[in-house]
Parts: C-alpha cells; structure tokens; sequence
C-alpha cells in the first residue's frame, strides 16, 4: 500500500541506505490521495493545496475574520467591493435610523411627489423632490371675466396653506362690491366672514366675503388677495388693490371660520348679479 505519501523510491533487499537515496526520498516525497479527509484540502501534482470553495463557515472559528485583516480600499476594487455587498431589496438602502450606535439595517427610499407620508426615517428619491418643490407654488389657469357673474376655482389639494387670489384689469357692469367667497365639500360658504374694506375714504365691514371696495362699474382695478391657513379650517385674508382709471386705492383684511377644509372658491360681487365687463382672474396656491 502506498499510504499517506508516495517516497518515490522502494528499496530492495540488501539495498544500501546512502545519504543520496536518503536525501532524494526528503525531497521527492509526494502526498497521495489518501492524506485528504474531507473537501477542505486537494492535491496538484502529489503537493497539497486548498481546495476550491473548501474553506466554508465550518473551518472558520467563530470572530476568526478581523477587521483588522481586511485590506482597506484603495480603490473602486480593492477592500470590500460594491460586488459582495450589492444585494438589497427593491428602493432600499443601508443605513442606521435608530438614534444611537446600532446595527444596519434596510432603509426605505421613498418616491412620493407629494411627500404625503412624512416619514422621519426614510429617504426620498432626486425626483419626488424636485417635482415636491416644483409643485411647491402651483399656478392656476387665468380665467377672463369678461362676462358671467362669478368665477369658480375647484379640485383645491388638501395640504395647501396658501392661496393669492389675482386680479388683472377686473371690473364689472353694477355697483355691488366685488369679493371673494371660499368653500368646502358642501359648497361656496358666503356667511361668517369678519373683516373690514376700504377705498381711500370710503370703510365698510363685510360678512358674506373678502370684498374689494369698488363700487364704481367704471372701476378697473389690480390687485391681489392672499388668504392664508392660520390654525385647522381658520383662514385670514389681506390684499391691496389699485384702480387704473383712477386715484384710487383699496385694502381688504378679515377672517372665516369654515366647518370642513376648504377645497374652492369664488369670486363674485356681493349681489351675485352684477355682471363681470372685463380683465381676468387667477390663483396660486402653495
């Protein structure tokens, strides 16, 4: 039998033992087969070697791996490499969201353009960001009020906190007081408004709208009023407006309580019959 190595020389009876044959048997002597046990080792030519894939878990004693014995990257392949750590699930990431030291976990990449989920530990993506920023100062399409008693702006989004109401070139066929007049699911809310309106010297109150002290048909005025979310469904408003037919200056301030969130509003005059001669009107809403 050959046993665990293969001398590479068998002496004979009566042979002599001399240095030489000594010396070559040192060096020649190779390892045969039956010197493995398992897969962890192979042989190449009688010399032994580890084999492929024959170091696993079960070879490595427990903390075996250092830090310390990995090398530090110098590069984009050397070290720990993007190839033996690129697997993760679907728009997440690695990362540490506990507050303190602690183990890495999956961290959610969030792509919402409206950032409705308001998450203080996920990521957002490049685009939801910019279209969240985009969208930050939405402008409505102008409508010319050229005719009809009253221009209606629905579909407002429920997270907005701020609303200009703008006016170009804007007058009407009456005297009625032009206003504007939020409203909810249930409808156009024209009741419970608190506030005040003036033009140079002419000052009234109003309760059925945020009015715009014109009361001159030949009025042509420009302006804008900003309505602003104060707390819950409590808006106020303020705006200034100037006539360009004229030496004539109006401001508007005042508030409304509404039972719901608002989602329209209306601009109208104070009688909802005086008909609209000119200019046009329009939004932004943030």
């Amino acid at each position: 039998m050959p046993g665990v190595v293969d001398t590479t020389h068998t002496f004979a009876t009566n042979d002599v033992v001399t240095s030489t044959l000594l010396n070559n048997i040192i060096d020649q002597t190779l390892f045969t087969s039956d010197a493995l046990s398992g897969g962890t080792l192979a042989l190449t030519s009688g010399k032994m070697k580890v084999a492929t894939s024959g170091i696993t878990s079960n070879e490595l004693a427990t903390n075996a791996v250092t830090t310390s014995a990995i090398a530090s990257s110098t590069s984009a392949t050397s070290g720990v490499t993007y190839a033996k750590m690129q697997y993760a699930a679907n728009m997440k990431a690695l990362g540490n969201v506990s507050g303190s030291l602690g183990v890495v976990s999956e961290v959610s990449i969030l792509d919402e353009d409206d950032m409705v989920s308001d998450s203080a530990t996920s990521l957002a993506t490049q685009q939801s960001i910019k279209a969240y920023v985009d969208n930050k100062l939405v402008r409505g399409t102008a409508v010319a009020t050229t005719s009809g008693t009253s221009v209606d702006f629905t579909s407002i989004p429920s997270t907005v906190k701020r609303i200009t109401v703008l006016f170009r070139g804007f007058s009407t066929n009456g005297t009625s007081v032009p206003c504007v007049r939020l409203g909810t699911s249930s409808g156009i809310i024209s009741s419970g408004y608190l506030g005040s309106m003036s033009g140079n010297t002419v000052k009234n109150t109003f309760t059925t709208g945020f009015g715009i002290q014109s009361t001159d048909g030949a009025n042509i005025i420009h302006g804008s009023i900003t309505i602003t979310n104060i707390d819950s469904n409590v808006w106020i408003a303020s705006g200034i407006f100037g006539a360009s037919n004229g030496a004539l200056t109006m401001e508007t301030a005042g508030s409304v309580d509404l039972a719901a969130q608002m989602t329209r509003l209306r601009i109208t005059t104070t009688n909802g019959t005086d008909t609209f001669d000119a200019g046009q009107v329009n939004i932004m809403y943030e």
